[in-house]
C-alpha cells in the first residue's frame, strides 16, 4: 500500500493511536489500520484552524433550514464537530433523527429518582439501528475516495445499514455481506436480503466474519464499512451530540452503552475528549459499557487490570485471553446477536474512553438482559435485546451503589425491537417448545415479566370474562346494561 501523507494545508488527517508510532495519513488514504504498525487509527483535526462554534447552542439553528438535507441529518447538522469532508460530498439519507425519551417506569425498575433516567432511542434511524450514524460518515468518505463496493461483517445492524445506504442512495455502491453462520436474527437479515446486498454466510462466528471481511477487502481493495473504519465513529460521535441537545446541553451523570464491537463506546469517549479539548463542555460525564456475560472479554480484560496507560495496553494479557478463547474453543453465545462478540476491535479505544470518562464496565446475563427488554418495552419503547443491555447494566450498577438514585442517566437503545422479534415472542409467548429453543437453552427463565397471550374458547361470554378477569373492565353482567 502507498502511503499519502497530510499536507501542512490540510485541516483533517488521519493518525495512529500508537503513542510510540503516531504515524500520520492523509485522509484520502484509504487504510483501516496503521499500515506502519497495524495500530487503529483516528480522524484528528487542527481545530486552531477550524471553525468551531464558542457555544454548542449554536447547533440549534441549524433545525431551522431544515430544508437543506445536511441540516435535517442528525449527523451533519453538527459537521463543524466532524469537518471532514466538503459538503458536496455528504451522502445522506435523513439519518439521526432520534429521540431522548425521559422514562420514569424504567428509570423505578433501575432505582432512579423521576426524571432520572432517559433512554437515547437509536432505533429510529432508516435502517432502524445506530449503525446509520456511522455509516453516513463512512459512505462520505467512501465518496471521496472513489469507492464503489463496500463490504462489513456484521450481526445484522451493520450489514441491514450498509444495504440501505447502497440501496437507497445513487453512488453505484454495491454491497457485500459477512456473516456467520446463524448468528444473525431474521428481522436483520430480512433487511440486507431485502435491499439487495450480496450475502455471504460463512461457517463461523462473527469474529471469523470480521477475520475473512478484512482480508478480502484488503486483497480485493474492497472498501470496508465495520467500525475498525475511523470514519465510522465520527458519524457515531454525534449520538452524544444528540444527547447533550436533548439535555439543554447539559452533560448527564452517566452514559450506559451496550459493549460488542466497541465502536459507540470508543467514538463517545472521542467525542468528549474533543468537547472538552474545545471548551465546549465543563465536565465530563462517566461511562458505563455492558457486555453480556456469553461475550464478555472487555468486562474480562478490564477486571484483570487491562488499562489505557496512556496508549500503551498490555497486549500480552489480551493475547493471552484471545489464545485461551482459541485453545478452549470458546465462541460468544448470547440471546443479544448485536453485541456476540469475542474479539471487539475497537478494544484499544474503548480503553481511552473509559480512561478519560473514569469509566466502567460490567457483564449482565441473557436472563437480566431479556427482563430489561421487557421493562423497557412496557415504558413504551421497544428495543432489541442488546439495546436492553444498557438497562440491565444501569439496574446492576445502582443495586452495586455505584450509580446513585439521584443520579441523571442516559441509556442507549441502540436498536428497534422489530430487529429480534424471535427473542421477544418467545420471551413473552405460551408456546413452551418455541420458549425452551430460544431462551431457556441460553438459561432465560420466565419472568413475572413476560405479557402471556390469553386463550379463550371462541365464545363472547366467555371473552367478556376473560376481560373482565385481565382488567379494570366492567363485568360481563354490567357491560350489558
Amino acid at each position: 500500500m502507498s502511503v499519502i501523507t497530510p499536507t501542512s494545508t490540510d485541516l483533517a488527517y488521519q493518525q495512529c493511536i500508537n503513542p510510540s508510532c503516531r504515524a500520520t495519513f492523509a485522509v484520502s488514504q484509504t487504510c483501516f489500520a496503521c499500515p506502519k504498525c497495524g495500530d487503529l487509527l483516528d480522524v484528528v483535526y487542527d481545530w486552531d484552524r477550524l471553525p468551531v462554534p464558542s457555544r454548542l447552542s449554536e447547533f440549534e439553528s441549524k433545525w431551522s433550514d431544515r430544508l437543506n438535507p445536511l441540516n435535517f441529518s442528525g449527523v451533519w447538522r453538527f459537521r463543524d464537530l466532524l469537518p471532514f469532508a466538503p459538503p458536496d460530498a455528504v451522502v445522506t439519507v435523513g439519518e439521526g433523527q432520534t429521540l431522548l425519551q425521559t422514562a420514569d417506569k424504567v428509570g423505578q425498575y433501575v432505582g432512579l429518582a423521576p426524571g432520572g433516567l432517559k433512554l437515547q432511542y437509536e432505533g429510529m434511524n432508516p435502517s432502524g439501528s445506530f449503525k446509520d450514524n456511522g455509516m453516513t460518515a463512512a459512505f462520505t468518505h467512501a465518496r471521496m475516495v472513489g469507492a464503489r463496493r463496500v463490504a462489513c461483517a456484521s450481526t445484522g445492524n451493520t450489514s441491514a445499514a450498509l444495504a440501505v445506504y447502497c440501496s437507497a442512495t445513487d453512488f453505484g455502491f454495491k454491497a457485500i455481506i459477512f456473516i456467520g453462520s446463524g448468528k444473525i436474527a431474521y428481522g436483520k437479515l430480512a433487511q440486507a436480503l431485502d435491499h439487495g446486498a450480496l450475502t455471504i454466510q460463512i461457517v463461523g462466528d462473527f469474529d471469523d466474519a470480521m477475520q475473512r471481511v478484512r482480508q478480502v477487502a484488503d486483497r480485493l481493495n474492497i472498501y470496508l464499512m465495520n467500525s475498525v473504519n475511523p470514519f465510522r465513529l465520527e458519524g457515531q460521535k454525534t449520538i452524544m451530540f444528540r444527547v447533550l441537545e436533548g439535555l439543554a446541553w447539559e452533560p448527564p451523570d452517566w452514559i450506559v452503552v451496550p459493549g460488542g464491537n466497541l465502536g459507540n463506546s470508543s467514538a463517545f469517549g472521542k467525542a468528549f475528549i474533543e468537547l472538552k479539548h474545545l471548551g465546549l463542555i465543563d465536565r465530563v460525564p462517566r461511562l458505563a459499557v455492558i457486555n453480556a456475560a456469553g461475550a464478555s472479554t472487555l468486562e474480562h480484560l478490564v477486571g484483570h487490570g487491562l488499562t489505557w496507560n496512556s496508549g500503551l495496553p498490555d497486549a500480552e494479557l489480551t493475547e493471552s485471553y484471545y489464545q485461551k478463547l482459541d485453545a478452549e474453543h470458546l465462541k460468544a453465545s448470547t440471546i443479544a446477536s448485536a453485541i456476540e462478540i469475542n474479539r471487539p476491535v475497537n478494544l484499544k479505544k474503548c480503553l481511552r474512553a473509559l480512561d478519560f470518562c473514569n469509566g466502567v464496565v460490567r457483564q449482565v446475563s441473557d436472563q437480566e438482559i431479556m427482563d430489561a427488554k421487557a421493562r423497557v418495552g412496557s415504558g413504551g419503547l421497544g428495543c432489541e435485546p442488546a439495546s436492553a443491555a444498557s438497562v440491565a447494566g444501569a439496574k446492576r450498577l445502582r443495586e452495586e451503589g455505584i450509580i446513585a438514585p439521584s443520579d441523571r442517566v442516559v441509556c442507549i437503545l441502540t436498536g428497534h425491537q422489530l430487529k429480534d422479534p424471535t427473542a421477544t415472542v418467545a420471551y413473552h409467548g405460551t408456546d413452551q417448545e418455541n420458549f425452551e429453543k430460544i431462551l431457556g437453552s441460553r438459561g432465560v427463565r420466565r419472568a413475572g415479566f413476560a405479557n402471556r397471550p390469553v386463550v379463550v374458547p371462541n365464545d363472547l361470554d366467555d371473552i367478556i370474562r376473560t376481560i373482565a378477569l385481565y382488567s379494570d373492565a366492567p363485568t360481563a353482567d354490567a357491560a350489558k346494561m
